[in-house]
């Protein structure tokens, strides 16, 4: 399966901002930080962004933040503007859906990396099933626990130690005794806490 392998901080670097791919290092050790300017040989003069670069832009912060690959990403948007309603909201709702994101939503994994590489391995059922799919779209009224192997191993304890601090998503509710969370229904625009200019995304793909 195809999948980005290069420093995640150069994909901050690259959209301008910090994306926090990388859990709590991007708050207590973060290259971004340090290292602001884009990667790769640096102008002498600072260029204008076009309206068109803006929305690339725009597109590629939303991609990196859900670490999703480009055709991944249109057969979401093609989906998202194939259903009723405004198409930027619905294809937010389609990557909220996503189990690695809900995985990281309930506060199992720090980042959505991380949720991504615990799904692959295999450490979640859902509705009594092991899943390791991290684009697996959940449905209202799934439940979502750890596999009976995952909870031997020392980071399932870690995770249950620290779980007390975190915050979970309003479309989701977790048990934190048994460490299992269920989708309690499908996530709003409201629900969903977005720093990204979704107009643009639609714009840069409606050209």
């Amino acid at each position: 399966m195809a999948r980005y392998t290069e420093a995640k901080c150069r994909l901050c670097r690259r959209s301008g901002e910090k994306l926090f791919l990388k859990g709590d290092k991007c708050v207590t050790k973060c290259t971004y930080d340090k290292r602001p300017k884009p990667p790769g040989p640096q102008l002498s003069r600072r260029r204008r962004l076009s309206d068109r670069g803006a929305q690339l832009r725009e597109k590629q912060k939303v991609r990196f933040s859900y670490g999703v690959l480009e055709r991944q990403f249109r057969r979401f948007f093609a989906e998202a503007e194939r259903q009723s309603g405004i198409t930027g909201e619905n294809l937010m709702i389609l990557l909220e859906k996503r189990l690695d994101n809900v995985i990281y939503r309930l506060g199992f994994a720090d980042s959505r990396c991380q949720a991504r590489q615990l799904v692959q391995h295999g450490h979640f059922i859902v509705n009594g099933k092991r899943t390791d799919i991290p684009s697996f779209i959940v449905k209202e009224g799934d439940i979502i626990g750890w596999h009976e192997t995952s909870k031997k191993n020392a980071y399932f304890k870690l995770v249950a130690e620290s779980i007390g601090s975190k915050v979970v998503a309003p479309w989701l509710s977790l048990d934190k005794t048994p460490m299992v969370g269920r989708v309690t229904s499908l996530p709003k625009a409201g629900d969903i806490e977005t720093k990204y200019d979704m107009a643009s995304v639609v714009e840069y793909y409606s050209r």
